[in-house]
């Protein structure tokens, strides 16, 4: 569940940082506002948007940094079997007697020949 919530918050801070990205201007996008072409007049301010736009950019880095890192740690502390012996033979079905042959009691064994 919180596996989930985690994922979706991380997709959505993604999504927004590269919305956030792409709507931001180039630093040579100021010069046509030095010679008086009037878009240094924003609704942001004389200085535009860029203080705004670069303050919620470092907020949406700060937020996908840390759930990249919780997902990380998640993952790493997940209950499943590591090997692929443990994958097949879970503990608490494997019998350690041996048969009367001579083998495991949950391997197949071969008749043998007399």
């Amino acid at each position: 569940m919180i596996h989930t919530l985690i994922l979706v918050v991380h997709v959505v801070v993604a999504i927004g940082l590269i919305a956030l990205v792409l709507l931001q201007q180039g630093k040579g996008a100021d010069a046509g506002a030095a010679f008086g072409s009037g878009s240094s007049a924003t609704m942001f301010g004389s200085r535009g948007a860029a203080s705004f736009l670069s303050r919620t950019t470092a907020i949406l880095a700060t937020a996908f940094f840390l759930t990249s890192l919780t997902l990380a740690y998640m993952a790493t502390q997940s209950t499943a079997p590591r090997s692929v012996v443990e994958r097949l033979q879970p503990a608490e079905t494997v019998s350690e007697q041996p048969r009367a042959n001579g083998g495991p009691a949950d391997v197949p064994q071969l008749p043998q020949k007399q």
